[in-house]
Parts: structure tokens; C-alpha cells; sequence
């Protein structure tokens, strides 16, 4: 049985969930892309699961406490799995429509983006990340 916290072993699976941040600006769809000092890369807004939460509560805790964004959350995106120092990281991703909220930097972002998809692909330094773009609403 896996650990959700503390004493970690190699093999166990970090689970983490996020969301694409999407909102309608005056020439179309932008989505948010959040700058993270601490690796200096631009990503979507996602982290760990604490205890006891849920996947998507996961989700909508991470991206307002990393941007200042709430919303309407949408579908769900395809999950990204990938290595990260020896184990195996996934991340469940949900479309959210900005409907509310303030940026303010923090510790986690220091900076985010409003961008059309193709700045968007162009911003971010993931393959899967990238990839989640092609889920983005089209009207």
C-alpha cells in the first residue's frame, strides 16, 4: 500500500493534480502560464495532494493558492506521467474558466501570463504540458 506522506520510498507513485486556467479575452481564448522561480519554468499551476484530499479538491486548492484564480472547472484532461528524481510523478489535470481572482506573487509564482495557446506552447517547458493545450475549448 502506497504512502500518501512522509518516510517515501523510492517506488512509490507522487500524485499531484492541477488545472489549465483558460478565460475569453477580446481576440479569443488566453490560458494562464505560471513562471516558478524555484526551477525556473513555466508550467500550470498544480501540486502534491495533502491528506485526505481529493484529486480535483487538489487541483482548485494548488491553482488559487499559486495564482490568486478560481473558477468554473471543466472537463478533465488527459494525466501526465512522468520520472522525477527516481519515482514516478502523475498529475491529474481539469480545464477551469477564470471566473474570479488576483494574482499576487508568491513564493511558489512569481510571475503568470495571459496568452493565446500558440505563445502558450511557445512559453511552456513541457512536452506534457504542452500537449494539454489541444483540450482547450474552441468557442
Amino acid at each position: 500500500m502506497e504512502k500518501r506522506s512522509g518516510g517515501a520510498t523510492s517506488d512509490e507513485l507522487i500524485k499531484a493534480s492541477g488545472c489549465v486556467v483558460y478565460r475569453w479575452g477580446p481576440d479569443g481564448i488566453e490560458v494562464l502560464v505560471a513562471h516558478r522561480p524555484r526551477y525556473d519554468d513555466w508550467d500550470f499551476p498544480k501540486g502534491k495532494l495533502e491528506q485526505g484530499e481529493t484529486d480535483l479538491e487538489c487541483a482548485l486548492r494548488e491553482t488559487e493558492e499559486e495564482t490568486g484564480f478560481t473558477g468554473e472547472v471543466g472537463d478533465e484532461l488527459p494525466s501526465a506521467r512522468y520520472p522525477v528524481r527516481g519515482r514516478d510523478k502523475i498529475v491529474r489535470w481539469w480545464l477551469l474558466r477564470q471566473t474570479d481572482g488576483r494574482f499576487e506573487p508568491n513564493d511558489e509564482v512569481d510571475e503568470v501570463r495571459w496568452v493565446d495557446p500558440a505563445a502558450a506552447a511557445e512559453l511552456l517547458s513541457y512536452d506534457h504540458a504542452r500537449q494539454l493545450l489541444a483540450h482547450l475549448p474552441v468557442d
